[in-house]
C-alpha cells in the first residue's frame, strides 16, 4: 500500500524567504471528509488527481496518479469551492527536502512547512525558520482550509 508520513510546522515570520519562483498550485476537493479525500491539484501544467486515507498519527493511505492538464482544469469546476490557491517552494536542509506553502487568496498570511519522511521514527534536524509543529491539528489540513479558510480564524 502507498502511504504518506508527513510532518508539518508553522513558519516563523520574517525568519524565511523564498529562493527563485516556486510551482504555483491550485488544487480542490471532489471529496473532503476526515475518512477519505480525492483532491485535483494543479501545478503549473502538469496535473494529479490524489487519494488519501483517514489520518493515523502523521501516517496515512495515499495514492496519486498524473491526469490530463485539460481534464484537470475541468475537474475543478467541479471541486468544492473556494480551491486552495498557493505558491510551493522546495528547500533543501541538512539532507531533507522541505516543502514550503506559501498560501494565497482566502488563505493568505498562512505559510507552512512539511516534510515528508520514510518512517515515523526518522530524525530529523529543524531550520531556525520552523516554528510551532501542527502536524496533529486538523486545522492547517490543506482540505480544512478549503473549508474553513485562514482569513475566518482571527488570530489563530
Amino acid at each position: 500500500m502507498a502511504e504518506e508520513i508527513e510532518r508539518k510546522f508553522l513558519v516563523r515570520k520574517g525568519e524565511w524567504q523564498p529562493k527563485g519562483n516556486g510551482v504555483r498550485i491550485l488544487q480542490g476537493y471532489l471529496c473532503s471528509v476526515p475518512e477519505r479525500t480525492v483532491r485535483m491539484r494543479m501545478k503549473d501544467d502538469r496535473a494529479y488527481l490524489t487519494i488519501k486515507g483517514k489520518n493515523d498519527g502523521i501516517r496515512r493511505p495515499e495514492f496519486e496518479y498524473e491526469i490530463p492538464a485539460a481534464d484537470a482544469a475541468e475537474l475543478i469546476g467541479l471541486c468544492e469551492q473556494p480551491v486552495i490557491a498557493k505558491r510551493r517552494y522546495l528547500e533543501e536542509y541538512e539532507g531533507f527536502t522541505w516543502e514550503i506553502d506559501v498560501f494565497e487568496g482566502e488563505n493568505a498570511g498562512l505559510v507552512l512547512a512539511e516534510i515528508e519522511l520514510p518512517s515515523e521514527d526518522t530524525v530529523f534536524p529543524l531550520p531556525a525558520w520552523a516554528g510551532e509543529e501542527v502536524s496533529a491539528d486538523s486545522r492547517y489540513y490543506n482540505s480544512n482550509l478549503q473549508l474553513h479558510p485562514y482569513c475566518e480564524w482571527g488570530n489563530p
